[in-house]
């Protein structure tokens, strides 16, 4: 069965789960909002819904139920790689089952047949001054794609229906993330490669064929594999997914959509903290090891130097502060240090490579945001007076 088929039967499978709990139990509390939640971005509130990965606090992430080293384990893996190919993650992703190498087969076939990039995105790239960000091209180059969005045709078609409308989100989606890291190789090669760009090897999946066009040792083809993986979903409240998923809402097709949530992750407090991640290290080295080796002594106090500046630090030292009471870290700990190791040191290029992941989450949750028929997003917001009144008032009087 191939993976679209399998797909819309597990969608409608779902649809009664949903209706269900909005009908029988739709009033049933599962959170309060405290006034520093509402002030403080509203962390913390369970107010989104999806299946595709939940953050657990100990474990870490999950996809789809399993863990990182289950999802690694459970996938079938490129040839002659100890590590899934992206495709066969993008069926699991999407269904929440194991494919077998048949239908992984599938997948990538039919990426080959989604991924050319027309001509003219790679005109209006190069049009583009060369000192532009490579996430300012990458969204560019995502919006160039919009004028054939099949979403969007099937909404002006004037046979627009609520309950259809998943399947045209899906064609959309399979075409941006067969598409994404051929984009963002040619970003690459135009910003740090004089221009010199690589032919895709229609012989290689996907992981293997970004590694390929960018001119990557082999060994670097399972760090793509690896990386894309990693970084597709966490969780749909960080600012990249949660952009995405709220722009769609509104009925932007998945181009708009992903374009505003690669505008989210582009940000410091986000997908750029992996490059803060790994200029804090080199300055570490630079600055407190240069004559002597690293002891806890040191690094304690350079993590205490950084929080005392008012920037993003690591766990224990948080603890200690007070900041936070169970925290772990994130992706970005990791994964721009990965990069450098491996010889891809452009390090405005470090967000692009997240983003090419985080299409595989996003993509997938909206497929499933338009087969379970979600709403528009509005929360109702309120003022600072309405909080001081419930402040003094102990809280709000709930009719």
């Amino acid at each position: 069965m191939a993976l679209k088929d399998t797909l819309k039967q597990k969608i409608e499978e779902f649809r009664p789960r949903t209706t269900r709990l909005t009908k029988e139990f739709g009033k049933i509390v599962i959170d309060q909002v405290t006034i520093d939640q509402a002030i403080g971005g509203a962390r913390d509130i369970r107010c989104l819904v999806t299946d595709i990965s939940y953050l657990d606090p100990q474990e870490g992430i999950r996809f789809r139920g399993k863990t990182i080293p289950e999802t690694f384990e459970a996938l079938p893996k490129a040839p002659g790689s100890k590590y899934p190919t992206v495709e066969s993650f993008w069926y699991f992703l999407l269904t929440g089952e194991v494919p077998t190498a048949a239908q992984v087969d599938e997948v990538v076939a039919e990426w080959k047949t989604r991924q050319a990039v027309p001509q003219y995105v790679f005109d209006a790239l190069r049009a583009l001054p060369r000192e532009t960000h490579p996430m300012t091209m990458l969204s560019i180059g995502l919006l160039a794609l919009q004028k054939d969005s099949k979403f969007l045709a099937y909404y002006n078609s004037g046979k627009f229906n609520k309950m259809a409308a998943w399947e045209y989100v899906y064609e959309d989606a399979s075409d941006i993330v067969a598409r994404i890291s051929v984009l963002a190789a040619f970003i690459y090669n135009l910003k740090f490669r004089g221009d010199k760009q690589i032919a895709i090897d229609p012989k290689l999946d996907m992981g293997a064929n970004f590694a390929h066009m960018i001119g990557q040792s082999e060994e670097y083809k399972d760090v793509a594999r690896m990386y894309f993986i990693l970084h597709s979903d966490h969780e749909s409240g960080n600012v990249s997914a949660h952009t995405t998923h709220l722009v769609h809402s509104a009925l932007s097709d998945p181009y708009y959509a992903y374009s505003a949530g690669l505008n989210g992750l582009a940000g410091p407090l986000h997908g750029l903290a992996n490059q803060e991640v790994l200029s804090w290290t080199m300055e570490f080295q630079k600055k407190y090891c240069a004559n002597q080796e690293p002891t806890k002594e040191l690094i304690t106090k350079a993590l205490w130097d950084t929080l005392n500046a008012g920037q993003v630090i690591a766990p224990g030292v948080l603890t200690e502060h007070g900041k936070t009471k169970n925290p772990w870290p994130n992706v970005d700990a990791q994964s721009g240090v990965i990069q450098w190791y491996y010889g891809l040191k452009e390090w405005d290029f470090y967000t692009v490579l997240f983003g090419v992941g985080r299409a595989l989450g996003c993509m997938a949750n909206i497929t499933w945001d338009r087969g379970l028929g979600y709403a528009i997003e509005r929360p109702k917001s309120v003022t600072t007076a309405m909080l001081e009144k419930w402040a003094e008032e102990g809280g709000r009087k709930l009719a």
